[in-house]
């Protein structure tokens, strides 16, 4: 399955490039799945029933958000009968809409991270809940993770390794490089920003288990150096990407 992942729509000029690009895209990549999150698709700031009805028009299958999407009031009962446009699924129960919608047999999740963000449940536990609940035929999973620091998205990849298909993080509206493939089971791991070059690498299991472990059980956990090789390695790959901008 090909999809295409369009990070956070941003006002009138994000929904123009979608109206005029998307369909070009999808055609020539041989798209069989369009995501976007839409959070600040309305002059930056939510999202309203229009505008998303307008993103589905244009050919997006699936709308993911993240905390913009309390922004616009009429959008919560919109939330609540159109299962395609999702809110991070780690808002307390009660909440309008949904975190989970599959389509096209690929399973969308949608969470929220905790690190100067608004207060939420925990997204790794809220995570384990979404995959205990999908039947075992649904094999394609994909994760957007909206959250503020690199940190806690490699976190989470780190964390879904081997449950999902791929983790794509959101929130801070700057391009930046932060793609790995995880070991197990093919996942990819892409944050749309930059992250520091000690972070693009750990040297074992223990030592990636910290960050996230921190993260869900809020216990300390000690946290390995990177070996020098890392350090090495790491530096290489932030060099040749200095050496292209």
């Amino acid at each position: 399955m090909r999809i295409l992942f369009i990070g956070d729509i941003f006002g009138s000029p994000g929904r123009r490039i979608v109206a005029d690009h998307l369909q070009d895209i999808v055609k020539a990549q041989g798209i069989d799945l369009a995501i976007a999150n839409a959070e600040n698709s309305a002059g930056g700031f939510g999202v309203t029933p229009a505008i998303a009805e307008d993103l589905f028009g244009l050919g997006l299958d699936v709308l993911t958000s993240g905390n913009h999407i309390w922004d616009k009031r009429e959008i919560y009962d919109y939330l609540g009968r159109t299962p395609r446009l999702l809110r991070p699924h780690n808002y307390p129960p009660g909440s309008p809409g949904s975190g989970c919608v599959i389509v096209k047999q690929c399973a969308i999740l949608n969470l929220q991270g905790r690190t100067y963000m608004p207060n939420t449940d925990c997204p790794f536990r809220a995570a384990d809940q979404l995959l205990a609940e999908l039947a075992p035929a649904v094999k394609v999973r994909f994760v957007d993770f909206h959250a503020e620091v690199t940190s806690e998205k490699i976190a989470m990849g780190w964390y879904l390794d081997g449950r999902v298909s791929a983790v794509i993080g959101t929130h801070t509206h700057v391009p930046r490089t932060a793609e790995r493939r995880q070991p197990s089971a093919g996942i990819r791991f892409r944050a749309i920003e930059m992250d520091d070059p000690a972070s693009r690498d750990f040297t074992n299991k223990a030592s990636r288990s910290g960050p996230w472990r921190q993260r869900r059980v809020r216990s300390p956990a000690k946290l390995a150096a990177p070996t020098s090789a890392t350090w090495r390695r790491s530096l290489n790959q932030a060099t040749r990407f200095a050496g292209g901008v």
